[in-house]
C-alpha cells in the first residue's frame, strides 16, 4: 500500500456505559445485568494459549452460586488476600496488592457502596486511569470457573470474597480479554490505578541512597513493585520466582548484635512460596534481633510474603518501580505541591513520524513539538535556581487488545529554545511555526543520553533553569504510527506552561512571516525580461486581461516539468472572471517561487515530491499548516501513490493561500472563526 494511503489507527477508546442507569434499570426490571459488550462467552477469555489451560467443562456463574454469603470487599479483614489464578498476569496482582495500603486510593479504583445485597442486581463497577482521563468500567458478575465451582482466575483466600475477581474482569474488559493480561509491567498497573507518574531504578545500578528513596517513597505513599532476573526456572532454589513480579509492602531498619540492617519487605502475588535466604522465615538472621523486635517482624506463615536484607534485594531484583502519586519523591523536600499539564498527539507516517535523531533521514524535525516555559517565581527574593520538572511519554496501543500490537521504541529529546524569547506566553500563541531541521542539527538536547525502551511509558526527572524548552517526542525508527499522551508535573511555586508547536492550531493560519517573504521573492523576479515576457503573453489577447482559458494555454505553453494546468486550478480570479496583468504578474511571481520550492526539496529531482518533502516544501513558503490537512490535501492533489506533481503543487498551495484569505476576512480575533447558535445551520 502506498505510503500515507493507509487509514492512520487511532486508539480505540473503551465502552463507556452508565452504571447508574443500569443498575436502576435493572432493579425496575428486577433482572440481573447481563454485559453483552464483554459475555461470559470465550471470546471474552481469549484466542491463544491461555485456552490449552481452561478445563473442559468451563462455567460462568454468578457469587450467588458459588457461595451461601458472598462478600464484595470485607474491610475488616487483611488485605493481602489475593491470589493468581490461570492469567500468568503477576504484575496486575503485584500492583493490585500495593493498592490495598492506601484505602483512599483503592476506594477510588474499587467504589465501596456495592454489595450482594443491598440494591444487588447483579452489576458492579471499577474505575481506572486510561491514557489521561478517568473511566468507569462496569460489568456483570457471571465469573469463570472449573467444574468444582473454583474461580479460574484471580480469588480470595477467604472464599466468599469477590472484588478481586470482579476488578479483574473489568481490567480483562478494558484491555480486551483475560489472554491480554498475560503479559505486563507491574509500572502499567500502577499507572491506571492512581494516575499516578512512575520512576524506574535498576537495581545493578541503584543509587548510593537507596534506602533513602525507599524511605520517602513510603511516607509519601507511593506505590512500589519489582521483578526478579528471568531465568529457565521457573521457581529458584533460593525461593524466587524468575521473571516474576512482587510488591514492597514495607521497610525497616532493624538493630541486630553486629549494627543496624536495612530491611524490605515483599509479597510474591500468588499467595505463597517465598524467599528462603536470610531474613526470610526460618532464617537464624531472627536470632539477631531483640525479642520484640522478632517478634514484632517475624511470621512464620506461607502467605507470599517475606523479609530480605536491602543488599540481596539488589542482587536478586532487576529493577524497582515507584508510582509517585505526586512527583516529589526525588526531592529531598516534602510536602510541596505539584502542577500537572499533558498533551495528547500522534506519530503519523509521512507527517509527524519522522523517527530519532540516531536514523540520520534529516526528519527528526517532523516529529511533533511542545514547548515548555519554565517560569521563575513570582515576586521571588531568591536567585533563579533549577525547577523539578517530570516528564513522561506515554504511547496508546491502537487495538482493543493491548497486547496483540507490540510497543514502539519510543522517547524524546528535550532542548533549550533559544528562538523563542523566555516568559512570554502569548509569543508561543501566535507562533505556530515548527522549529526547522537547522536548529537540531546546531543544538545539543539537554538529556544528550535518551534510552529508547520499547515500554509503554518513559519517564525522566529534569532539573531546569527558568527558559523555554521544547519537547520532541518520537519513536526510535521513522514511519512508526501511534498516539501518546505527554505529561509534565511541576512544582506549584514554579510555573511551567505546556504548549504545542504546529499542532491543534487552526489549520487556515498564515503567518506574517510568509507575507513578508513572498514580497521579497516577488521582489526578485522583478526586470526586463519579466517585463517582456508580460508584454508578449498579453499582446497575444484583444483584451488588457484574460480569461481562465486563455491564462491555462499560457501556463501549457511553459515547461514546467510537470502536468499542464487544467480549469480546476484554484487560480485567483477576479469577480469579472479575468485577470489584468498586474494581477498576472503577481501569480507569475508566485508560480516561480513555488517552482523554485518546488526544485528545492525535489531532491532525488523525479520531478515529484512525497509527503515527507512535500511537509518540508510547505514549511519552505513560511505557511504553517497541520500535518492532518497537508494530508488531506495530498490526498486530494496526488496521484495515487500520493506524489506531488509542480502543477498539483501549485494548485495545492494557491488552494492553501485563498483558504488563509478567508480565515483573515472572517476572523475577528485571528485565533478562529466564531458563530452564532442562529448561524448554524443543519445540513439538508
Amino acid at each position: 500500500m502506498p505510503l500515507g494511503r493507509s487509514i492512520f489507527q487511532k486508539h480505540t477508546p473503551p465502552i463507556q456505559q452508565n452504571y447508574q442507569a443500569l443498575l436502576e434499570s435493572c432493579l425496575r426490571s428486577k433482572h440481573l445485568f447481563t454485559d453483552d459488550t464483554f459475555p461470559a462467552h470465550i471470546s471474552s477469555i481469549g484466542t491463544g494459549a491461555l485456552l490449552k489451560k481452561l478445563p473442559r467443562n468451563l462455567q460462568w456463574k454468578r457469587p450467588h452460586a458459588l457461595h451461601k454469603s458472598p462478600v464484595f470487599y470485607a474491610a475488616s479483614r487483611k488485605q493481602l488476600d489475593l491470589c493468581q489464578g490461570l492469567v500468568e498476569n503477576c504484575w496486575f496482582l503485584a500492583a493490585l496488592e500495593a493498592l490495598t495500603f492506601h484505602q483512599d486510593i483503592l476506594a477510588a479504583v474499587v467504589p465501596q457502596n456495592q454489595s450482594f445485597e443491598r440494591k444487588y442486581a447483579g452489576i458492579f463497577h471499577f474505575r481506572f486511569w486510561h491514557f489521561g482521563e478517568w473511566i468507569d468500567v462496569v460489568v456483570d458478575d457471571r465469573l469463570p470457573v472449573n467444574e468444582v465451582g473454583e474461580l479460574l482466575f484471580v480469588s480470595s483466600v477467604y472464599k466468599n470474597v469477590f472484588w478481586g475477581a470482579l476488578l479483574e474482569k473489568a481490567y480483562a474488559k478494558l484491555y480486551g480479554s483475560y489472554e491480554d493480561l498475560q503479559i505486563g509491567q507491574v509500572s502499567e498497573a500502577l499507572v491506571d490505578f492512581t494516575g499516578g507518574v512512575n520512576t524506574r531504578i535498576k537495581l545493578a545500578e541503584a543509587p548510593p541512597d537507596l534506602w533513602n528513596i525507599l524511605t520517602r517513597a513510603t511516607y509519601s505513599r507511593s506505590l512500589m513493585g519489582c521483578q526478579t532476573h528471568v531465568g529457565t526456572t521457573k521457581v529458584l532454589k533460593n525461593g524466587l520466582v524468575a521473571g516474576h513480579a512482587y510488591t514492597v509492602t514495607g521497610i525497616r531498619k532493624v538493630t541486630c548484635q553486629y549494627g543496624p540492617e536495612n530491611l524490605v519487605r515483599l509479597r510474591n502475588p500468588w499467595g505463597k512460596i517465598e524467599w528462603k535466604g536470610d531474613w526470610s522465615d526460618s532464617s537464624y538472621k531472627w536470632e539477631l534481633l531483640s525479642p520484640k523486635e522478632k517478634i514484632l517482624l517475624r511470621k512464620k506463615k506461607e502467605d507470599g510474603e517475606f523479609w530480605m536484607s536491602l543488599r540481596d534485594f539488589k542482587i536478586h531484583f532487576v529493577d524497582l518501580v515507584i508510582c509517585k502519586l505526586t512527583p516529589d519523591l526525588m526531592s529531598q523536600e516534602d510536602g510541596k505541591k505539584w502542577m500537572y499539564s499533558w498533551k495528547s498527539g500522534r506519530w503519523v507516517k509521512g507527517s509527524t513520524a519522522g523517527g530519532s535523531l540516531g536514523f540520520c533521514n534529516g526528519n527528526f524535525w517532523m516529529n511533533p513539538q511542545y514547548w515548555l516555559n519554565v517560569l521563575p517565581v513570582e515576586d521571588s527574593k531568591k536567585s533563579p535556581s533549577a525547577c523539578n520538572v517530570v516528564i513522561s511519554l506515554m504511547q496508546k496501543h491502537s487495538t482493543k487488545h493491548r497486547n496483540r500490537a507490540p510497543h514502539l521504541f519510543i522517547g524524546f529529546l528535550l532542548y533549550k529554545n533559544m528562538i523563542l524569547l523566555p516568559f512570554f506566553p502569548e509569543q508561543y500563541q501566535e507562533s505556530n511555526r515548527k522549529l526547522p531541521p537547522g536548529f537540531f542539527s546546531r543544538h545539543q538536547p539537554v538529556n544528550k543520553h535518551q534510552v529508547f525502551l520499547d515500554e509503554r511509558e518513559v519517564t525522566c526527572d529534569f532539573h531546569l533553569e527558568p527558559c523555554v524548552y521544547v519537547i520532541v517526542p518520537c519513536t526510535l525508527e521513522p514511519q512508526q504510527e501511534s498516539e501518546f499522551v505527554l505529561r509534565v508535573f511541576s512544582r506549584k511555586e514554579w510555573n511551567a506552561l505546556l504548549g504545542n508547536l504546529a499542532d491543534n492550531i487552526f489549520l487556515l493560519q498564515v503567518n506574517d512571516i510568509f507575507l513578508d517573504t513572498l514580497k521579497e521573492i516577488v521582489d526578485r523576479y522583478e526586470g526586463k525580461i519579466w517585463e517582456d515576457f508580460f508584454t508578449k503573453h498579453f499582446e497575444q489577447v484583444s483584451n488588457p486581461e484574460i480569461n481562465a482559458v486563455q491564462l491555462q494555454r499560457i501556463l501549457n505553453n511553459i515547461s514546467w516539468r510537470s502536468k499542464c494546468f487544467d480549469l480546476n486550478s484554484p487560480t485567483k480570479l477576479n469577480a469579472t472572471g479575468t485577470l489584468s496583468i498586474q494581477e498576472f504578474r503577481l501569480l507569475w511571481k508566485r508560480l516561480l517561487f513555488y517552482l523554485e520550492v518546488f526544485q528545492k526539496r525535489d531532491t532525488n529531482r523525479s520531478g515529484k515530491l512525497d509527503l515527507v518533502e512535500l511537509q518540508a516544501a510547505v514549511q519552505e513558503t513560511g505557511i504553517s499548516l497541520s500535518s492532518e490537512v497537508c494530508n488531506l490535501m495530498a490526498i486530494r492533489y496526488g496521484d495515487p501513490g500520493l506524489q506531488i506533481s509542480f502543477e498539483s503543487f501549485v494548485c495545492f498551495m494557491l488552494r492553501v493561500e485563498i483558504m488563509g484569505e478567508a480565515f483573515r476576512n472572517l476572523t475577528q480575533d485571528g485565533k478562529g472563526i466564531y458563530l452564532r447558535e442562529s448561524e448554524v445551520k443543519p445540513l439538508p
